[in-house]
């Protein structure tokens, strides 16, 4: 059987592919290290601006030590086509009291769970890219995606620059 040969993507409907698959698939694999293990675990993002993703966690869970040790991770978003999008970056713990705030006001489990948005459990990372890349369904060839972020409807390179 021949390698099927996917269609060419061009660079302007990149971004948009990539954004379709976060849409779609909704809870990506979240990627840590512990020491000399990799872990993996799904995760349920509670916002995103752009390729930006920020995702809740408590401090008690094992991906905080795992963070702390080593900020470098990756999500991978898998479509129910089978389009995959992977977006390495560099999580920190969220300290914009706005962007939290807004999250808590948009987001009744957190508040239900935990009560109040000054619980010590509470951590929201912010993932910031450092590589984007989309491959649609099991063509074994990634594209790399512009690197950018949504920020009250404009277009902005991720790392604020």
């Amino acid at each position: 059987m021949a390698r099927p040969t996917p269609a060419p993507i061009s660079p302007d409907e990149l971004v948009a592919l990539a954004m379709a698959v976060m849409k779609s698939a909704k809870f990506p694999v979240l990627a840590t290290i512990d020491g000399d293990q990799p872990r993996a675990r799904p995760v349920s993002p509670v916002r995103t601006d752009g390729f930006v993703v920020y995702v809740a966690n408590l401090r008690m869970y094992h991906k905080t030590a795992e963070i702390a040790a080593n900020a470098r991770v990756e999500l991978c978003y898998l479509d129910d086509k089978h389009d995959q999008l992977r977006i390495t970056g560099v999580a920190a713990v969220l300290t914009d009291r706005a962007i939290l705030q807004s999250i808590w006001d948009g987001n009744p489990l957190l508040r239900q769970y935990l009560g109040t948005i000054e619980n010590p459990a509470l951590i929201v990372y912010r993932i910031e890219p450092v590589r984007v890349r989309y491959m649609k369904e099991w063509a074994l060839e990634y594209h790399e995606v512009p690197v950018v972020a949504r920020v009250g409807g404009a277009a902005l390179p991720a790392n604020g620059s």
